[in-house]
């Protein structure tokens, strides 16, 4: 989401007039895009603004803003701690950011906007992209779920949907701008809902956009995930076999004190159904550990849940106390030592089933996207199958944004290797 945010408000700047400039220290305006989800992201944030600091102490006329979800959840700190910023806006209030610059040039005070939207979705404004083969493409913004463990309903709002049509007309610019792959961004995406359709109309629209030769979409609830979504997955070839599907927890005490709204038994129920339903589907997942009051047996039952689903990969996290949240204020709160040791463990039985997953593709041919330069040599590219496998393959005269048959050769840890296949051998064949 931030990402698409930066490109939205690069998109705000670039069609006033505003250009970027790669030197820091030669720019007139920087601006942060911030993250509250977890503590480290803060942390980074704050370190960074020091260095904002000392370029602005040698060019006091640079105006330094904070923006998003760390503006919106510690604005007043921000201003009484750090006087040298002169904006701070929140997620909603992107429209309003040339006229405070305009207001700070003349004025030279701290200005603030973190009014929370009902409303605003920035239907009618297109970003500013970075190179690549991949657009974010935000559908929705804000949460409703509430749960107890995350400060998103408070720092982006209740849950609006953008319009089926401005989506569609993104993506068709998308593909214009020279992009391959589109990412549909909402913080429960799959609860995406306007007048028009929920989020199966959308995916089927978004599909038969000429032209558009991938699609993924992240991330989506669990409590959402419904047989209409995954029958329209398997109905278009370029939306990718791929389901991002966060567990957070595998036992069922932790997970209604999460406010999860489900239990470890629907969570199992609904991967078997996904798996029925798209045959070789890549599934990853969220998964935070030492939550307030999470005994050694209740986080035994992650693991559990772990080596029944056998993910093709995790993102796993120590829980992270957030002020404003509900379990910020639970009296139970582990000691740091030990969500550390469960972590590792984590870490180390998923580590052992992504390998036990790569080894499945092992002489298959799979159609891969060229995304980048291999950080493993220059002869070399790295991109990702529809499960979204890391592949790094040769080169043989093939350029990025091209999809490309690959024949896996070998399994290193996360990544697979392979060589291209050559077109008229596989028509032979």
């Amino acid at each position: 989401m931030n990402v698409a945010d930066s490109e939205l408000i690069s998109g705000l700047l670039s069609n006033n007039g505003y250009e970027k400039t790669k030197n820091i220290f030669q720019a007139d305006i920087i601006f942060v895009n911030t993250c509250a989800i977890r503590e480290h992201a803060e942390d980074k944030v704050h370190s960074r603004l020091g260095l904002y600091n000392k370029i602005k102490e040698k060019k006091p006329d640079t105006i330094i803003g904070v923006l998003g979800c760390m503006a919106q959840n510690l604005k007043d700190d921000i201003l009484e701690s750090k006087p040298f910023v002169d904006i701070v806006l929140g997620p909603d209030s992107y429209r309003n950011l040339l006229n405070m610059i305009n207001s700070r040039d003349k004025e030279k005070s701290q200005l603030m906007d973190t009014k929370l939207s009902k409303y605003e979705v920035y239907e009618n404004i297109f970003p500013r992209r970075n190179n690549g083969v991949n657009a974010w493409i935000s559908i929705m913004r804000g949460c409703d779920k509430f749960c107890t463990f995350c400060v998103v309903p408070y720092t982006r709002g209740r849950e609006r949907s953008r319009s089926i049509e401005s989506i569609v007309n993104e993506a068709k610019q998308a593909v214009i701008d020279g992009f391959s792959e589109i990412t549909l961004l909402g913080q429960n995406v799959n609860s995406y809902n306007h007048a028009k359709g929920g989020f199966e109309k959308l995916l089927d629209s978004v599909a038969k956009v000429n032209g558009v030769k991938r699609i993924r979409y992240t991330s989506p609830h669990p409590q959402d995930m419904s047989q209409k979504v995954l029958d329209i997955m398997s109905k278009h070839e370029n939306i990718c076999n791929y389901i991002h599907l966060p567990l957070q927890a595998g036992n069922n005490n932790v997970l209604k004190r999460m406010n999860r709204t489900y239990t470890k038994e629907d969570f199992i129920d609904l991967v078997d159904k996904i798996r029925k339903s798209l045959p070789k589907v890549g599934i990853s997942t969220d998964i935070i550990v030492g939550f307030p009051g999470e005994t050694e047996i209740e986080f035994q039952e992650t693991l559990d849940v772990m080596k029944k689903v056998k993910f093709d990969s995790a993102y796993t996290f120590k829980y992270s106390s957030r002020p404003g949240t509900k379990a910020a204020e639970f009296d139970d709160h582990l000691e740091e030592s030990e969500k550390q040791d469960r972590l590792e463990k984590v870490i180390d039985l998923q580590r052992k089933h992504t390998l036990f997953q790569n080894k499945k593709y092992i002489e298959n041919i799979e159609m891969v996207l060229v995304e980048k330069e291999s950080k493993k040599s220059i002869k070399h590219w790295a991109g990702r199958t529809d499960s979204n496998k890391w592949v790094i393959f040769d080169k043989s005269n093939t350029n990025i944004g091209d999809i490309v048959p690959v024949t896996i050769s070998s399994v290193r840890g996360i990544t697979l290797q392979g060589e291209i296949v050559n077109i008229r051998e596989m028509e032979a064949a």
